[in-house]
């Protein structure tokens, strides 16, 4: 009885490890199926990506297609008007040639009772170089007038200069362009000297004004001018008392002495 049971539980136990082997082949053969067709979704994937990237990319496509076809439409369009100009202009040229050809043939008829054509072409060749000697003699004549023209104008410029210079000297006036620092000071004595002279455009007699941050906080007399150094005397009532002037202060061209005497 026993070896009846044994042979019953060992047969129930090859029927069941057959069965699990079974299921595990069919869940096995499942999981690769199911592999495959992941592995098949995501290839579709990315096929319907790539399409619908395609599709999403052709109406740019489109768009340029059609801008090119309207380049060259109008490209083609230009070309036939170019076309159509040069061949007018060609039948204008023809019809110019024709004419011209029936003017020489008059000009001939006329000119065949008057003398040999070479000797006429030969007078006239004559003509025409003295008519171009002459006309590069006048342009030589006109070059050389434009540049006396602009030596005058050059030279009535630097008179002008030099008679406002003049001017300035004979009315007391130091030069617009001239400028200058004080070298030195002497409160006592009530003057100061100047880093420049007449080489620079001081003038005796003339007034200048002393600037600092912008503003005149002095005015000076000019009593002495010497080739690279002045001296000049401080106007009264110019300076402001909580004012004192220093060495290095700019010093520019003023009013004349007379104008500011009178104040």
């Amino acid at each position: 009885m026993a070896n009846v049971f044994g042979i019953i539980t060992a047969t129930v136990l090859a029927l069941s490890a057959f069965i699990a082997y079974k299921n595990k082949a069919a869940y096995e053969g499942v999981i690769t199926e199911t592999q495959s067709r992941q592995s098949e979704l995501a290839d579709n994937q990315k096929k319907l990506k790539a399409k619908q990237a395609t599709l999403a990319a052709l109406p740019d496509e489109r768009a340029a297609v059609d801008a090119e076809v309207e380049k060259l439409t109008s490209a083609e369009a230009a070309a036939k008007k170019a076309n159509d100009g040069l061949k007018a202009q060609a039948d204008t040229a023809s019809a110019k040639i024709a004419a011209n050809k029936q003017k020489l043939e008059s000009i001939r008829e006329k000119t065949a009772k008057t003398g040999d054509l070479q000797e006429l072409s030969s007078k006239m060749r004559a003509t025409n170089a003295e008519l171009e000697e002459l006309s590069q003699s006048i342009a030589s004549s006109e070059a050389k007038l434009a540049n006396l023209s602009a030596q005058n104008s050059a030279a009535e410029s630097n008179v002008s200069a030099n008679k406002a210079k003049f001017d300035d000297f004979t009315n007391g006036q130091s030069l617009p362009s001239m400028k200058t620092t004080i070298r030195s000071i002497y409160p006592n004595w009530g003057f100061v000297t100047l880093a420049a002279g007449n080489k620079a455009g001081v003038v005796a007699n003339s007034t200048l004004n002393v600037i600092r941050d912008e503003k005149v906080v002095a005015k000076l007399l000019v009593t002495a001018v010497e080739t690279n150094t002045a001296s000049a005397t401080i106007v009264p009532d110019s300076l402001d008392a909580d004012t004192t002037l220093a060495v290095g202060d700019s010093v520019i061209p003023g009013a004349r002495a007379e104008k500011i005497t009178k104040n």
